[in-house]
Order: C-alpha cells, then structure tokens, then sequence
C-alpha cells in the first residue's frame, strides 16, 4: 500500500465513510492516476477539467456519476493532500432527475416466482418488503428480525444511520419456513455468504444483485432491473395508518404484500 493511499484510508475512516463510499474514491483516484500515467499528487486543476471531459466524452458516465468521481477527487486533494480546490475551474455537471423504473403488480410476482433457488427466492421477497438497500439487505443479521415488536432493525445504513422498517406477518412468516428449511442456519447472519448458508460471514451486494438480474432475465422482464428498482416499489412504503396499526383489519400494505406473496408462491 502506498502513502498516499494509506493516508487517504485514513482520511476516510476518520470521517466515518462507508465502505462503498470509500471503495469508490479509492478507485477514482486510482483511475484518475492511471489515465495520465502519473501519481495523483503530481497531477493538478488542468488534469482535473481533462480528466471530466473524459469521463463524459469517452467513458460516457451519467452527470450523476461524475459528480461522485469528482467528489472523490475533490477530497483527496483537500482531505489528504491538503490543497485548495476551486469551483470555479472545476464546476460540477447539473444533476440528472430520471423517474424511476416501474414495476406492475404482476411483474413483481413474476421476478420473485422466477427466482433462481429458494433462497434466492427470499431475498428478492424481502428486499421487495422491506425496501432494504442491497447492502443493508446482505448484512442483516437473525438478531434484527423483531417479531414482538414486528420491525426488522437495520444497522448502519445509509449515512451510518440506525432505523426500523415494517415487517409484515407475510414476510415473517416465509422467513420462518425459509430458516426452517436450512440444515445448520447460521446463528448471527440471516443471509449467509456460502452455498450452504452456514457462513459466519454474511453475503455480498453482487449476490443480491445477480439474483434480481437472473430472475428478471428468467422471468422475460425486459425492463433493467435492478435491487434499487424493488426499493423504489417497496410494499413496506405504503405505512398502514393507526388504525389500522392497532385493529384487525389488514392494512392496504398487508393487501398488497399477501398478494405477491400469493401470486409468487
């Protein structure tokens, strides 16, 4: 490991990063260095405007995504190389707003019944519940399904941020027969990181992401989806009211969910 990026490793968990964060302003700079052929600490402004140029005429990057490289750039020379950054020689692209890919009903059903294996199965059927992030879908552990109080806790999500989501008695429920399916479940990770599902380390994001994309792909959705495009449709955004938190009735939300659940079975 070199100085430079040892001090920019440290730069970055001083500041509490995540670990995607940092894994993309490692490599940005890295890129960043490579594309000139020279050290970072050698390059200046001039680079900085040839190398966003670049990045939209050739690597053809949305603006959104360039933004992120530029701010990765933008804290290595002012966090770790301590030099002054100017706005005004290297302003930021306008930001894109696209509206968010659609799923119907019955789609949605489809993606999940389409599901490779049964536990690939769950956590398309979880992340469409819950509205999970991919990463914060990966590393939720046994501990944080609490049915007394039916929420699930996430961990450190984003921004380093605890929070709790609705779990729905649908959703506990095939949690329950999935666990139940498992030979020697693991006793801290929900989901696993091995064939076996005995790992004492969780999955990866990529896990979660080719079980959206094999389903999709089997299920003949042509649309590009993604784990993002279920968060976006979550069932779990559509907060049962207070009335219906504490009467029988099934709220609009339970409604929904028992009938993917149904038609996914």
């Amino acid at each position: 490991m070199t100085r430079l990026r040892k001090t920019m490793l440290e730069e970055l968990e001083r500041r509490n990063f995540s670990q995607s964060t940092t894994r993309t302003y490692i490599r940005t700079v890295e890129d960043f260095a490579r594309y000139f052929h020279r050290r970072p600490d050698q390059l200046g402004p001039a680079h900085i405007r040839e190398y966003q140029a670049y990045l939209f005429t050739k690597r053809k990057l949305a603006a959104n995504t360039v933004i992120q490289r530029l701010a990765a750039l933008r804290f290595f020379f002012i966090k770790t190389l301590r030099k002054p950054w100017s706005v005004a020689d290297t302003p930021y692209p306008k930001k894109t707003f696209r509206l968010p890919l659609v799923l119907s009903q019955e789609e949605v059903a489809r993606l999940i019944a389409a599901a490779e294996t049964p536990f690939h199965r769950m956590l398309l059927m979880t992340a469409y519940a819950t509205g999970l992030r991919r990463a914060e879908l990966a590393h939720l552990k046994v501990s944080d399904i609490d049915s007394p109080r039916m929420v699930i806790h996430v961990q450190g999500g984003k921004g380093r941020k605890d929070r709790d989501v609705m779990l729905s008695p649908k959703l506990l429920e095939e949690l329950r027969a999935y666990w139940r399916g498992l030979r020697r479940p693991s006793k801290v990770w929900l989901f696993p990181g091995n064939r076996w599902h005995t790992a004492d380390h969780p999955i990866t994001t990529k896990v979660v992401w080719s079980a959206c994309r094999e389903a999709a792909e089997r299920a003949g959705i042509t649309k590009p989806v993604h784990p993002h495009t279920l968060r976006h449709y979550a069932a779990s955004r559509t907060m049962p009211r207070g009335s219906e938190r504490s009467g029988s009735r099934p709220s609009e939300y339970e409604v929904w969910l028992d009938t993917i659940i149904r038609h996914a079975a």
